[in-house]
C-alpha cells in the first residue's frame, strides 16, 4: 500500500474490528482514523468504493512483521533458563509458535481476509536488525513463525535475508539506516523495490 498508516507495533494485536468492510468481506479497522486513511488511499488507486475487493493491483504490506517488538526481552523472561537464555528447544516448540501467532493475530486476520478476496498479497520480511530492547534468538525464531503463517494464508514473501545479512544473520551496515537501530536504509529499500519488480509488480 502507500505510505505508513501508523507505527508497526500498532498492527500486531487485534487491530481489526468486526463487520464486513465495504460489504465485500474485507477487513475493517478498529481505529477510525486508520480506516479513513486506508479508504482514501484505495480511492486514489481508482477504487470503486468497494474496499479492498476493488483493488486491481497487488497488495504489498508489512503488517505483523515488526518482529523486534514481538521479541521484546521482558515478554520472554518467564521462559529463560538459569543462564538467562531462551532455550532453543522452546523456540522450536508449538507453544512458542502459538504465542507468536497470538501476538500478531490482527495481522494474520488481515492477511487472511484480503487473501480470501482473491487479491495477490505480498509481505516484505523486516530488516534484520535487533535493537537492545529485543532478544535476538526470539527475533529470528519469531519471524520464521510469522513468515510460515503468512505463507499458509497464501501470502507471497519478499525475503532479502540471504542478500543483506552477514554470517551472524544480522543486517550488514551497508543496508542499515545510520543512527537508527531498527530500519533499513535507501540501499535496502532499493533492493525491496527491485525484488517486487522481479515478482511482476
Amino acid at each position: 500500500m502507500g505510505g505508513p498508516v501508523g507505527s508497526g507495533r500498532d498492527f500486531l494485536g487485534p487491530f481489526l474490528g468486526t463487520g464486513d468492510g465495504a460489504g465485500d468481506g474485507g477487513p475493517v479497522f478498529r481505529d477510525a482514523a486508520v480506516g479513513r486513511l486506508v479508504g482514501e488511499f484505495l480511492e486514489q488507486l481508482g477504487g470503486c468504493g468497494c474496499g479492498f475487493a476493488g483493488l486491481e493491483v497487488p497488495l504489498v504490506c508489512t503488517f505483523g512483521l515488526s518482529a523486534h517488538t514481538v521479541a521484546t526481552r521482558q515478554n520472554w523472561d518467564l521462559h529463560r533458563d538459569r543462564h538467562g537464555a531462551v532455550p532453543e528447544r522452546f523456540l522450536r516448540s508449538g507453544l512458542f509458535a502459538d504465542l507468536v501467532r497470538a501476538s500478531v493475530r490482527g495481522a494474520l486476520a488481515f492477511y487472511g481476509r484480503t487473501a480470501a478476496l482473491g487479491l495477490r498479497v505480498l509481505a516484505v520480511m523486516p530488516p534484520q536488525r535487533v535493537p537492545g530492547m529485543s532478544d535476538p534468538a526470539v527475533f529470528f525464531a519469531a519471524q520464521d513463525v510469522i513468515g510460515a503463517a503468512l505463507s499458509d494464508r497464501g501470502v507471497e514473501l519478499i525475503d532479502l535475508r540471504a542478500r543483506v545479512t552477514d554470517g551472524s544473520g544480522h543486517q550488514r551496515p551497508v543496508f542499515c539506516q545510520p543512527d537508527d537501530t531498527i530500519h533499513g536504509n535507501l540501499a535496502f529499500g532499493r533492493l525491496v523495490v527491485a525484488e517486487l519488480l522481479d515478482a511482476g509488480l
